[in-house]
């Protein structure tokens, strides 16, 4: 029972430990209210940081995310929408700054690519499989090499 008791409290420690870090530096970045600062991480979590590019500025610790940060929870405080915010934070860093890009002419490309490299990986397999394989009888002289070859692995066994 004991034993339990410690695999239990080493589980329920490894899930709090899973959970996602957020990368605040100073608990004064929090907004006092706690739904607005829900809000403002939940925008974060949608604006890639632009130094470390494969992250979010809510995972980030980088300096600019942390001004990024400042500026959505600044947005939030001031009662601007989440799509308000998101609209500012596109016009001011371009399209990259969110971490899925909208669909729209410019990024039609960027979401299709996985549908067509499926597509193209299918088609390639398909035609290789199809391909008849073209295999010539051996004519005298490589049947004959290939009889020594075989006489002198049987002789080194």
């Amino acid at each position: 029972m004991k034993k339990l008791a410690v695999l239990a409290s080493l589980a329920i420690g490894l899930c709090v430990m899973a959970l996602p870090a957020r990368a605040l530096d100073d608990p004064s970045e929090m907004l006092p209210n706690p739904a607005q600062e829900k809000r403002a991480e939940a925008i974060g979590a949608q604006l890639r940081c632009l130094v470390c590019q494969n992250e979010s500025i809510e995972d980030s610790s980088a300096s600019l995310a942390r001004d990024l940060r400042h500026v959505v929870r600044q947005h939030v405080a001031a009662g601007e929408s989440n799509q308000q915010i998101m609209a500012w934070m596109t016009q001011r860093y371009g399209e990259f700054i969110r971490l899925k890009p909208r669909l729209a002419a410019s990024t039609l490309l960027l979401w299709a690519m996985p549908v067509l490299a499926l597509a193209l990986g299918g088609i390639l397999a398909t035609l290789m499989l199809r391909r008849p394989r073209k295999t010539e009888p051996l004519d005298d002289q490589e049947k004959k090499r290939l009889a020594e070859l075989l006489r002198e692995q049987e002789i080194t066994r």
